[in-house]
C-alpha cells in the first residue's frame, strides 16, 4: 500500500473506532465490530495498531487533540478577559445538546479500563492539559487571584460535563456558567471593597 493509502485506512479506522468506543465503551465493542464499520478486513486493523490496544491508545490521543484543539478555538473566538470564561461553558453547552452526546470519553475510558495504565496516563494527561488550558482563561481574566479561579473552573467544567452525562441535562453547562459568572463577580467585589459598602472611591 502507498503511504496515502496507509493513512485514509487508518483514519477510517480510528473514526469507527472512535464512533463505536464513545457510543458503547470499549469493552463493549469488539475488533470485528470496527472493522465491519471501517469496511476493512480485520488483518488491516492490526497491521495498523498491532492490537485492540493499540487501536484504543491511538482513539484516545486523537480525541484528546481534537477536543483540545475545540475548546481552544472556542475560547480564542471570544473577546480577552472575563468573555473567554464564559465562552468555555457556552461551548460545552453546545457539545452537551448534541444527540451523541456520552459524557467525557476520557473518564469513561478510567472507570473501564482501570486496570490499564496506558489508558489511565491518557486520561490523566487529557485533564492536566484541560486544567492548563482553563488556567490560562483563568490567568487572562483579570481577577486577582487566578489560581484558585483556574481550579474552580476545572471542578465547574468537570462537574457540569459528569452531570450532564448522568442526569442527561444539558442545562448543566448554563448553571456552571453562572458559577463561574458568581465567581467572577466576588472577585471584583472583594477587589474594590468601595463596591461592596455601596460607596464610591475618591477622585
Amino acid at each position: 500500500m502507498s503511504p496515502t493509502l496507509d493513512n485514509d485506512v487508518s483514519q477510517r479506522l480510528l473514526d469507527a473506532a472512535e464512533r463505536l468506543f464513545y457510543e458503547r465503551g470499549v469493552q463493549a465493542v469488539g475488533v470485528d465490530a470496527v472493522v465491519s464499520e471501517a469496511g476493512v478486513a480485520t488483518k488491516t486493523l492490526y497491521a495498523h495498531f498491532g492490537s485492540k490496544d493499540g487501536l484504543i491508545e491511538a482513539y484516545l490521543r486523537r480525541r484528546d487533540r481534537r477536543w483540545l484543539t475545540w475548546l481552544r478555538d472556542a475560547v480564542d473566538a471570544a473577546a480577552p478577559g472575563p468573555a473567554r470564561v464564559f465562552a468555555v461553558f457556552d461551548a460545552l453547552g453546545q457539545w452537551f445538546a448534541r444527540p451523541d452526546y456520552n459524557g467525557c470519553a476520557f473518564i469513561n475510558i478510567a472507570g473501564e479500563l482501570a486496570a490499564s495504565p496506558t489508558a489511565r496516563s491518557i486520561a490523566r494527561d487529557h485533564k492536566a492539559a484541560l486544567r492548563a488550558l482553563l488556567a490560562d482563561v483563568a490567568a487572562g481574566s483579570g481577577v486577582t487571584d487566578h489560581t484558585t479561579l483556574g481550579d474552580r473552573l476545572m471542578l465547574l467544567v468537570e462537574g457540569a460535563i459528569i452531570t450532564a452525562h448522568v442526569e442527561h441535562d444539558s442545562a448543566a453547562a448554563q448553571r456552571a456558567r453562572s458559577a463561574a459568572a458568581a465567581l467572577l463577580e466576588l472577585d471584583r467585589l472583594v477587589s474594590n471593597p468601595a463596591l461592596h459598602s455601596g460607596t464610591l472611591p475618591a477622585n
